[in-house]
């Protein structure tokens, strides 16, 4: 997902996972000690979790993070012939055909993938990801901002193109992040690939503001993030299915309900995995990690760190995550072929019809 991706994250699990990742974003020398994940900004692990592997394995874990997803792929790609690190973590299914055809990733079939359904596992011949987490981009919305304005929230992609909800929404864009695209491509899902062109228009001439990342959309544009801070004007973002239980984590007494809601009609399911970067520094590090990532302490760990679904059906998944998230019966999907055929023209469709 982060989504991972997700689902994603919201910025309560990057607060949680602060302790866990201090000191591990600074670049240095690989050696047989150290093991280096490169991921997207909001991976997150719990200390206790990072560190019972770290005493298990005898490696040190480095995370360099390199923006949102789009931005951390596109990096290492650059970057190929001389990889950051020894493992990625954050490749979507929107993207995972750019890695795979750019030779981003070595084989290795990960401890634990029998647990994981074969839905998720797109490159199941190959073995050249591993999926670690599943999350549903939706549009949220600030359920204070339409109680207060008496205006019912929006459902539907349909929903979001009229004049009450106009310039109230925030997305994210296609070419720098998941999540953006994960959106775009719900809407070929629903309007097909001669009608998702004039959606957008429509969009676009009822105000719908882009910005390059997740943190950027929902952090700082959405009025519903408690990381706003009240800052954030647009009471609709779009984000996770899962994002709603990052609102009330840690709440005493526990609210009826989130305070923010998803528009469940505007769904596309995100997949995230992990992979052994090609040439990796420290490769047998790398597989140990891999395992330790589809592994079940770290999956169960995934929810409120991440706030996406774990990849293994035997994960237990927090009670806070499931009575405040939003199950999502039937998101929009595309195939990945598809996606492969079609990604870099649908982008530069899009750029040219929202940002010019």
């Amino acid at each position: 997902m982060s989504t991972t991706s997700r689902i994603t994250a919201a910025a309560v699990a990057a607060a949680l996972g602060a302790a866990a990742l201090a000191g591990c974003g600074a670049p240095g020398g690989a050696d047989a000690k150290t093991v280096t994940l490169v991921s997207h900004d909001s991976f997150s692990v719990s200390q206790p979790v990072l560190a019972a592997f770290e005493k298990r394995s005898g490696y040190k874990v480095r995370v360099l993070k390199g923006g949102d997803a789009g931005k951390a792929v596109n990096q290492a790609i650059l970057s190929k012939d001389n990889p950051q690190g020894d493992v990625f973590f954050g490749i979507d299914n929107t993207l995972l055909s750019r890695g795979l055809d750019e030779g981003l990733f070595s084989p290795y079939e990960a401890k634990g993938l029998e647990h994981v359904p074969a839905g998720l596992q797109l490159d199941r011949a190959r073995h050249r990801v591993t999926p670690l987490d599943y999350g549903d981009i939706c549009v949220n919305y600030d359920r204070g901002y339409f109680a207060r304005h008496k205006i019912a929230p929006p459902k539907t992609f349909d929903d979001l193109i009229k004049p009450r909800y106009k310039r109230l929404l925030v997305t994210e864009n296609s070419a720098t992040s998941s999540p953006g695209l994960a959106f775009q491509l719900g809407t070929v899902a629903a309007y097909g690939k001669g009608g998702w062109q004039g959606y957008w228009k429509k969009l676009k001439a009822n105000g719908v503001e882009v910005v390059d990342s997740w943190e950027q959309a929902y952090n700082q544009r959405f009025s519903g993030s408690a990381a706003s801070k009240g800052k954030g004007d647009k009471p609709l973002v779009v984000s996770y299915a899962s994002s709603p239980p990052a609102e009330v984590l840690g709440t005493k007494p526990a609210p009826r309900q989130a305070p923010t809601g998803v528009a469940t009609g505007t769904c596309f399911r995100q997949i995230e995995f992990g992979g052994l970067l090609k040439g990796a520094p420290n490769e047998k590090g790398g597989k140990a990690l891999l395992d330790f990532l589809l592994g079940k302490r770290f999956q169960e760990d995934e929810p409120l760190q991440m706030f996406v679904h774990p990849a293994r059906m035997d994960a237990k998944v927090p009670e806070v995550f499931t009575k405040y998230g939003a199950t999502i019966g039937k998101p929009a999907t595309l195939a990945p072929e598809t996606i492969t055929r079609n990604r870099e023209q649908w982008i530069k469709q899009w750029s040219s019809l929202v940002l010019k």
